[in-house]
């Protein structure tokens, strides 16, 4: 399996978008961004960025380029949690559960069931 790279937060707004649409020209991307949308040459940018990364793949049709993406928002997904896990929590579910729970991100409900979710986890 390919390396996952971070994104910078302007690549990963374009991830969603392009998760969300699973495939779409520059324009098409464009298109889902919230206003003050970007400059069309940004986001052809940053596409290309990411197609760099590994991120990206396209189809040629001519001139233009039909973009989807390679990985999956599952994929960046669980490596955002490694990352989030093992740089800030020491790899501690516990000290990053309690601390979602000072910050009151999760409530006493959730964190048991997660706390269950994990329990169950550790059984398999």
């Amino acid at each position: 399996m390919m390396e996952i790279k971070e994104l910078t937060r302007a690549e990963e707004q374009i991830m969603q978008v392009l998760w969300q649409l699973k495939k779409g020209f520059v324009k098409d991307v464009l298109d889902v961004l919230p206003e003050p949308k970007p400059a069309y040459n940004t986001v052809s940018t940053i596409i290309r960025i990411l197609e760099t990364k590994g991120f990206v793949g396209h189809t040629a049709y001519g001139k233009s380029h039909e973009y989807n993406p390679i990985v999956s928002k599952e994929q960046y997904k669980n490596f955002a949690a490694d990352k989030l896990l093992t740089g800030y929590f020491d790899n501690s579910v516990n000290r990053m559960l309690s601390f979602f729970v000072k910050k009151e991100k999760i409530d006493l409900k959730e964190a048991d069931e997660i706390m269950k979710l994990i329990e169950k986890l550790k059984d398999k």
